[in-house]
């Protein structure tokens, strides 16, 4: 007894991976993965390796999971994957304290985000 198997809620040319509480602010992680969004996913891995952000490295590793997702569960060719979504979500934030002046404290933010990145395989249109 179990539950029943929920139905595959993409399409079947189709794979997602997502990495969840990621430690940056949502904003700064969209600049990234607004970077990535509709591009070739072997173009969309190489302008990650390159880029100066932080955080790129975190979103090639997610990127390289939802690509090896495609390959291997789904049956998918890989050199024919696009980035149909990359999106952004924002989780917890952690509320620290910080000693200042005068016997006051202020506030600090540590925000975490979470990022999940579909593929999606197109078939190549003969010209």
């Amino acid at each position: 007894m179990g539950k029943p198997k929920l139905e595959r809620q993409l399409a079947d040319n189709e794979a997602k991976a997502v990495h969840r509480m990621i430690r940056v602010s949502p904003q700064k992680l969209n600049l990234v993965a607004q970077m990535i969004r509709g591009k070739k996913a072997s173009r969309a891995l190489s302008d990650l390796e390159f880029s100066p952000k932080r955080i790129a490295g975190t979103v090639r590793k997610c990127l390289q999971s939802a690509i090896a997702n495609a390959e291997n569960n789904h049956d998918l060719d890989v050199d024919s994957l696009v980035v149909k979504e990359a999106y952004v979500g924002q989780s917890i934030v952690m509320k620290r304290f910080m000693a200042r002046g005068r016997g006051r404290a202020s506030r600090i933010q540590k925000p975490f985000s979470h990022l999940t990145i579909v593929v999606r395989e197109v078939e190549e249109e003969a010209a």
